[in-house]
């Protein structure tokens, strides 16, 4: 059990991650690809990320690099998961490579004493060692992450605005007590259902909340608790399924202005009944019209207790952002179609 403790000030600092870390779901990816367990969730990447590696070199430098320095574990070092990776993936590969090699040095020791380390694991205080590593985190990026982006991009942006509701709702303890069924928010403490147990007291430092898409059931912290607090954790329920129908067929569908006004709507989120009052019509139809959306992948749909929460994928805000406003402005008018360009 990890015991987060918060003080008066800690409250007021809690954030939550504007965009995936890169780093983050590099390390709870290669998780994946070392137990079955949560495998169903992940059954596309999985298949797509096995044929594309399948004995090839990357495949041998993830075992062989990786892996052992990243293991799903009790420990793995901190300076792998570097909060520069929240500004991209480049600020994160500089600052992993600018880390003095005296803290690679210690969390090596105490990777081997809790984890085991590989032999070779001394020289990563080396900068030379450091940018082998680097190359083959970048390799991996491209291979089996890039592919996914558009997809782990809609879901944590769909998780942020949901924890966004719920903070204005119900305060950050009911932001807190919604992060996941391994989560518990009892004040001031947030119980975590975790590999070890410890207590983490904050001390006016506040909390960077880190959704991710690749993490699976138990969150993952820091283990230095000198360094800025933070709780990684996992997105649940909103890996959206693939088109059951050709992207084309789905799109045509959307010709209509109720649509068009649906998907303009929807760019800060929206409940079925706050759409539903949005654009009066009743829930079903919202619902019928939602169906429309997401199946031409440009919305994805939460289930919160007893309502659901849509909001765009990249997709959708991409296509918002390339309608022209006054073409956008007799969209949503009575007679005009959404997307005179469509089907073309």
């Amino acid at each position: 059990m990890l015991r987060i403790h918060f003080g008066p000030e800690d409250l007021a600092r809690v954030q939550v991650a504007r965009t995936p870390d890169p780093l983050w779901e590099i390390a709870c990816s290669l998780h994946r690809l070392q137990t079955t367990r949560g495998r169903w969730a992940y059954a596309d990447w999985y298949r797509e990320t096995r044929a594309t590696l399948a004995g090839g070199p990357l495949d041998r430098a993830v075992r062989r690099l990786l892996i052992p320095v990243l293991p799903r574990a009790r420990y793995m070092p901190d300076f792998l998961t570097p909060p520069e990776a929240a500004d991209g993936l480049e600020q994160a590969f500089e600052a992993i490579l600018d880390t003095p090699a005296e803290r690679v040095t210690h969390e090596m020791r105490v990777l081997d004493r809790l984890s085991g380390a590989p032999d070779w694991a001394p020289r990563l205080s080396e900068r030379a060692t450091r940018e082998e590593l680097v190359k083959v985190l970048r390799a991996y990026h491209e291979a089996v992450i890039a592919p996914y982006e558009d997809r782990i991009l809609a879901t944590i942006t769909g998780e942020r605005a949901l924890r966004g509701r719920e903070a204005l709702d119900t305060g950050v303890g009911g932001l807190l007590s919604g992060l996941s069924p391994g989560v518990r928010w009892h004040p001031p403490v947030l119980h975590v259902d975790y590999v070890e147990d410890r207590d983490l007291h904050l001390g006016g430092r506040g909390l960077r909340l880190v959704p991710s898409y690749f993490c699976w059931h138990t969150p993952v912290s820091l283990a230095d608790e000198a360094l800025g607090p933070v709780l990684v954790y996992p997105v649940h329920g909103t890996r959206p399924p693939a088109p059951v129908r050709p992207a084309d067929a789905s799109l045509a569908a959307l010709l209509g202005r109720t649509r068009a006004a649906a998907l303009k709507a929807l760019a800060p989120g929206a409940t079925t009944s706050e759409l539903a009052g949005f654009l009066g019509v009743s829930p079903a139809t919202v619902t019928h019209h939602v169906t429309v959306l997401r199946d031409a992948g440009l919305v994805q749909s939460r289930r919160r207790t007893n309502t659901v929460l849509h909001t765009l994928t990249p997709l959708g805000a991409a296509m918002l952002r390339r309608t022209p406003p006054a073409r956008h402005a007799r969209a949503v008018g009575p007679h005009a179609h959404p997307f005179p360009d469509a089907g073309r």
